[in-house]
């Protein structure tokens, strides 16, 4: 007997899907969202929530209005969807069917976000029941989509069509895989094809959005479809749906990447295509679609230079959508003078640790290379009415509370300009120049602004037509940081940040003053303006300038620590994380100029303040952590008067982590914490323990509560790669700034970072990362092993294996080989007698990889070892020997004789060459094998 729903349990579950999205009654919907959670333990829960979704007759009888019943199906559709996921292999067979069925039956409903939320269901089954576990389904979209008897109802087309969509998003990979000798994708294309020749608008779009979804993956599916897609896309490029023309841009802006040659041809047609659907201003999604063509193609190195010819068509229509329209002007126009203002919580963005560059023993620096992305958290139901025809739901728009930060035209058509000025320098000025000419002065301030960001655009690309223009356009700017509309003092702070390269590289000294000088004190000056995102644009730009100065700005540290420091009184939330970035950077370039006790006595009680006024689980902890560790290598052992408190709250922060970790570990209803509070507390240490004088370090450590070094190795072993690369960091530090504190926990920590070197614990999908942590690691031993106290005998062998296994293996990357060869040359000064009879099997590895090594004290080291372990076993090198006086000849040649080192390494090589002259039979026909000039060197620097 098929299975029927009872009326007190479905009346149970409706009353709590309703409450679980309800806002008004937060103990409710608390309390709905538990019942919730425990339903799903029951096997008839699913049943139930199908039979909700697919509104079952027994629902007419719990009188729930249209809307709450629309509230109720939709909550119930997505209770479903997180139900399927999670165990729809615990389904019994007719249980599945039946939700099959009425899911399927749901996407005939007249209310489109029911459609919608079926699809989502359909998708979810596929996606977890694998294609050939409802191998039916595809046929039976197709047929409903495609409506070849005539009497399917247009609802039912597009809920068919769309949650076909949904199915070729979610499954594109299993769609092209081969199933008994023939691939879904191949019987799919063609219907899709044939399916955008409806009569229906919204099925139209889906299916060209299903077509899309296939593109980027260059299957030999797509690919044999090539020909057929083209044609249908010069069909449909006229539609009158412009969600179809949204679709069409978008597959020639896919075959940009994919096929630029099958594009190119087209290209005339396609410019006068793309600027008529750029200029439609009742639709700005179809502009924004036909924008990124112009980026797509401007960054793609075959197509690019096609679109020389008709630069006086693009260029013109990017510069018309670079001015606001009018929603953007009712919203900007005359904002109100805010910087007094507290920041709402909305306003302030998720923080993360950046990423970092690995340490290399090639030049032993650390740095940061970009930030990590924040993620979208977004609760809001999203319907099918809230996408245009054909647009599948997509859930990373990471800015969606801001409308400022959205992608959209206006910075679409500033980016293929930027883009086309890269690629065509002058000629894209040549055309820009008159809009300049027309618009900069113009009275309307949306004139202005967008002629100030087409500057700002051009900046990089154009530099050269633009210098000349350039005395008389930086004065004009400057008086704009004073205009009264904050939009238009906001993007002049950005444009001159992008000119701050060439005002900072001016030479003649005048030229400084009447140029670099005013732009720096401009942009400081407005750091403090009435406005906060002026504020924070201004910010922006210095910290711009402050990268391409470099040290250029050591004689104007005093008045720009001055203006920080009121920066730090006045700032809100929101901006202090850009102030942060302006202080680091600044301590990053001019380094221990900081160092004056006028500009500590400045700058740190102000840090300090605000130091004191974060709590240790606010998200602001990171970027000013990280600004520290910046201020405190800038100040060295002047940061020491601050250093025992941050110190000790780092290792607060640290232990803290590790217990909430273990916490939610143990318990699951407590959350996992971010780990980029142990990363940004042990950068920070790091930073300190190198700052400091070794003795002041050193007391740190052994005061520390709880022990620094059980941290420490706890934190080497955490799951994180972050967490992992910036221990190793540390524990390299350690080894070279405080040994004597470090020496005591090796036998413990060893261990752990030889299993750190094993690549066999790479992760797949982390890979990348993974060998940052393998980079530092490499580091680490290295440091670790020049210390004789480190009695690394014991672990010798193990090391070496598993240094030789990374050198050896083709897959690791550069910076590691080098990092790894440099650790067991090191390795060899104080190891020598354990390496020797392993010489033969890593000594030509040893010696290629080294070579395009910077010339540094670490590639030094490395060579003193490894000359040491030749000398044990000279006979080993037989095969690589030449490499080996090539090497030596190299090292005499280039190495800096400021080396701290460098004559106990000359003297190793020297002993060594001496050496094989007495072995080698006939030693001036052996040196006649080398290059001339390596020989003259060899005979001048080591007496052969």
């Amino acid at each position: 007997m098929a299975w029927q729903p009872e009326r007190e349990p479905l009346q149970q579950l409706v009353g709590y899907l309703k409450d679980a999205l309800s806002g008004h009654d937060q103990n409710a919907q608390r309390y709905a969202t538990m019942m919730l959670g425990q339903a799903k333990s029951s096997p008839a829960t699913a049943n139930y929530l199908a039979y909700i979704l697919s509104d079952g007759p027994l629902l007419n009888d719990l009188g729930l209005s249209p809307s709450d019943s629309v509230l109720v199906r939709s909550s119930a559709a997505i209770n479903l969807k997180n139900t399927i996921k999670a165990s729809i292999k615990a389904y019994p067979q007719p249980s599945l069917l039946y939700i099959r069925s009425l899911a399927l039956s749901a996407l005939q409903d007249h209310n489109s976000q029911i459609r919608s939320f079926a699809g989502s269901v359909i998708s979810e089954i596929v996606q977890k029941g694998g294609i050939l576990g409802w191998p039916e389904l595809l046929p039976e979209l197709i047929a409903l989509a495609g409506n070849h008897a005539g009497n399917i109802s247009p609802e039912t087309q597009e809920g068919a069509m769309s949650a076909m969509a949904k199915v070729c998003e979610d499954n594109k990979q299993s769609l092209d895989k081969d199933y008994h000798g023939q691939r879904p994708l191949s019987i799919i294309i063609p219907k899709l094809l044939e399916i955008t020749l409806s009569s229906n608008p919204k099925v139209r779009a889906f299916a060209l959005a299903s077509i899309n979804t296939f593109i980027p993956e260059t299957s030999q599916s797509i690919l044999a479809s090539l020909d057929a897609i083209l044609a249908r896309l010069f069909h449909l490029a006229n539609d009158p749906s412009d969600s179809v023309r949204r679709n069409v841009c978008r597959s020639f802006t896919q075959l940009v990447d994919v096929r630029p040659e099958k594009v190119k041809p087209h290209m005339g047609g396609l410019v006068d295509y793309f600027v008529l659907q750029q200029r439609n201003t009742d639709d700005p999604d179809l502009a924004l679609d036909a924008a990124e063509f112009w980026l797509c193609v401007g960054e793609n190195e075959q197509l690019c230079p096609s679109l020389g010819p008709y630069l006086g068509q693009i260029v013109p229509v990017l510069l018309e959508s670079m001015v606001y329209d009018e929603e953007d002007i009712l919203r900007f126009e005359g904002e109100a003078d805010n910087a007094d203002q507290e920041d709402r919580p909305e306003d302030l963005k998720p923080q993360f640790a950046t990423t970092k560059t690995p340490r290399l023993a090639t030049n032993g620096q650390l740095g940061t290379n970009g930030e990590a992305t924040p993620s979208a958290i977004n609760g809001d139901l999203l319907t099918e009415d809230d996408l245009s025809e054909g647009e599948i739901e997509e859930d990373d728009d990471g800015n969606a509370g801001n409308l400022e930060d959205r992608w959209n035209l206006r910075k679409c058509s500033a980016a293929a300009l930027d883009v086309l000025a890269s690629h065509f320098h002058g000629a894209v000025f040549a055309v820009t120049l008159p809009y300049l000419t027309e618009n900069l002065r113009h009275p309307d301030w949306t004139n202005r602004e967008a002629a100030v960001l087409a500057i700002g655009a051009v900046a990089d690309g154009c530099m050269e037509a633009v210098m000349p223009h350039l005395p008389d356009l930086v004065p004009y700017l400057l008086s704009l940081l004073n205009d009264r509309e904050p939009v238009v003092r906001l993007i002049t702070c950005w444009a001159l940040g992008r000119y701050s390269s060439w005002a900072s590289h001016l030479q003649d000294s005048s030229d400084r003053k009447r140029y670099f000088e005013p732009m720096m004190e401009g942009i400081l000056n407005k750091m403090l303006d009435r406005n906060k995102r002026v504020q924070e644009a201004a910010a922006s730009a210095f910290a711009n300038l402050e990268e391409k100065a470099t040290k250029g700005l050591t004689p104007y540290c005093g008045p720009i620590i001055r203006q920080f420091v009121q920066c730090f009184g006045r700032y809100k939330d929101r901006n202090m994380f850009i102030l942060y970035d302006c202080v680091q950077t600044l301590a990053e370039h001019v380094g221990p100029a900081l160092a004056q006790q006028g500009l500590i006595d400045a700058l740190m009680p102000a840090i300090i303040q605000r130091w004191s006024k974060v709590s240790d689980r606010s998200q602001e902890i990171f970027p000013l952590l990280e600004c520290l560790s910046y201020v405190a290598t800038a100040l060295g052992d002047a940061f020491s008067p601050f250093a025992i408190p941050v110190f000790a709250r780092c290792i607060r922060i640290i232990h803290q982590g590790l217990e909430e970790y273990v916490r939610s570990i143990n318990n699951a209803t407590f959350d996992k914490p971010s780990k980029d509070f142990l990363v940004t507390s042990l950068d920070l240490l790091s930073a300190i323990i190198q700052a400091l004088d070794n003795g002041k370090a050193a007391e740190l450590v052994e005061t520390s509560q709880p022990r620094f070094f059980d941290l420490l190795l706890f934190c080497m072993e955490d799951p994180s790669n972050d967490v992992r690369q910036s221990s190793y960091a540390l524990l390299g530090d350690c080894a070279v700034n405080i040994f004597s504190q470090l020496q005591p926990f090796l036998p413990a920590l060893v261990p752990v970072l030889i299993q750190q070197l094993d690549l066999d614990n790479l992760q797949d999908q982390d890979t990348e990362q993974g060998f940052s942590v393998i980079n530092n690691a490499c580091w680490s031993c290295g440091e670790i092993a020049m210390n004789e106290d480190a009695e690394m005998g014991p672990y010798v062998e193990q090391i070496y294996q598993r240094l030789v296994g990374i050198i050896s293996n083709p897959e690791v990357p550069t910076s590691v080989n080098e990092n790894a060869v440099i650790a067991l040359g090191r390795l060899g000064v104080h190891c020598s007698q354990s390496l020797a009879p392993h010489l033969g099997e890593f000594g030509r590895s040893f010696l290629l990889i080294i070579g395009p090594v910077e010339y540094t004290e670490e590639r030094a080291h490395a060579f003193l070892g490894f000359n040491r372990t030749v000398e044990r076993n000279p006979q080993a090198m037989e095969a690589c020997l030449l490499d080996y006086f090539k090497a030596s000849a190299s090292f005499a040649r280039h190495s800096n004789s400021n080396l701290n080192n460098r004559g106990n390494v000359a003297e190793s090589f020297q002993r060594n060459l001496v050496g094989y002259k007495g072995l080698i039979p006939n030693f001036e026909s052996f040196l006649q094998q080398l290059p001339e000039r390596d020989v003259e060197k060899l005979r001048g620097s080591f007496n052969l």
